[in-house]
């Protein structure tokens, strides 16, 4: 039974677990990132995961295959390297992924891709994405990331860079942002977007964060109702232009605010429907549906990406 490690590194969790070639999980768990440790400090968080999967494996029955790594910033395609990090992960660009893990295990082989275009494969193998040939996934949390899945593969662009979704300008003069520039769509759509929306709002400290919030606006409370109002408005915003640009089959929408169920969806939709022209909209249009995987949508397709290489 052949089998991968998959490792999904965010600003704020590690996750990871081993997959079998099947598509079972046969062990998962989540560590602080500590970013602010920098990037030498993030990277020898990973090298217990190697020797604890190889354990898992053996007590499994199973042949540890490789690693696969997802994880914020930008990844060259054609030498695993970071490129670019965002200030969610200081010191990141440049550490070298592929050939430290792999001197870890021994020699494994290593793919490292972005964490985005990871959880899409995860979506595309055994969740919701499976019954689309093409979708374009859009994961919200520290920032605003997204991959379109053509064929069930991940179109990466060029270079590997393709999918930094939250970075397309919708407001001209806007807010300032982590990448240098201003406007971009993850300064009022991301997770830390919505914290500081019910911070301007009024709602008290208690109910600024995002399950408390989604939690007083289920129980009926009219202020934290207004402010998912908004917050689905201006995610409305980008989600249009990406439908008008791709005319995708389904958006799936992935990261901690989507388990939150169809109260949101909801909202989404139909904020999304009264932007775009008539011809995307009604039966046949786009579907706007949730992530099925959780937060093991990341691991799951790290470890997918390295059994069957499913990169475009």
């Amino acid at each position: 039974m052949q089998a991968a490690l998959g490792i999904d590194i965010g600003g704020t969790h590690i996750k990871s677990g081993v997959v079998t070639a099947e598509g079972q999980v046969l062990a998962g768990r989540a560590v602080p990132t500590e970013a602010d440790a920098g990037g030498e400090a993030v990277l020898a968080k990973l090298l217990p995961l190697v020797e604890e999967a190889a354990e898992i494996c053996a007590q499994a029955g199973a042949s540890l295959g490789g690693i696969g790594v997802g994880t914020a910033g930008q990844v060259n395609k054609r030498t695993g390297r970071i490129a670019g990090a965002t200030g969610n992960l200081p010191g990141w660009a440049g550490i070298p992924l592929v050939e430290r893990l792999g001197e870890a295990s021994g020699g494994l082989p290593v793919a490292v891709d972005n964490d985005v275009n990871m959880i899409a494969l995860g979506e595309s193998w055994l969740g919701v994405g499976a019954k689309y040939g093409d979708f374009l996934c859009v994961a919200l949390g520290t920032g605003i990331g997204g991959c379109r899945i053509k064929d069930g593969m991940a179109d990466l662009g060029r270079d590997g860079y393709a999918g930094e979704l939250g970075h397309m300008i919708v407001q001209m003069d806007g807010l300032p942002c982590t990448c240098g520039g201003r406007g971009c769509w993850e300064q009022y759509a991301s997770v830390p977007a919505l914290i500081r929306l019910a911070r301007e709002r009024g709602l008290p400290a208690e109910q600024t964060q995002p399950i408390a919030l989604f939690e007083a606006a289920g129980r009926g409370d009219p202020a934290a109702s207004a402010v998912l109002d908004a917050y689905a408005e201006r995610l409305s915003v980008g989600l249009a232009g990406l439908i008008h640009i791709f005319n995708p089959p389904a958006i799936v929408i992935g990261g901690a605010v989507s388990a939150q169920g169809e109260a949101l969806l909801n909202r989404i939709r139909a904020r999304t429907e009264a932007k775009i022209m008539p011809v995307f909209r009604g039966p046949g249009g786009v579907d706007i549906v949730a992530a099925g995987l959780g937060d093991r949508a990341g691991f799951i397709g790290a470890a997918r990406r390295m059994l069957t290489d499913s990169r475009g």
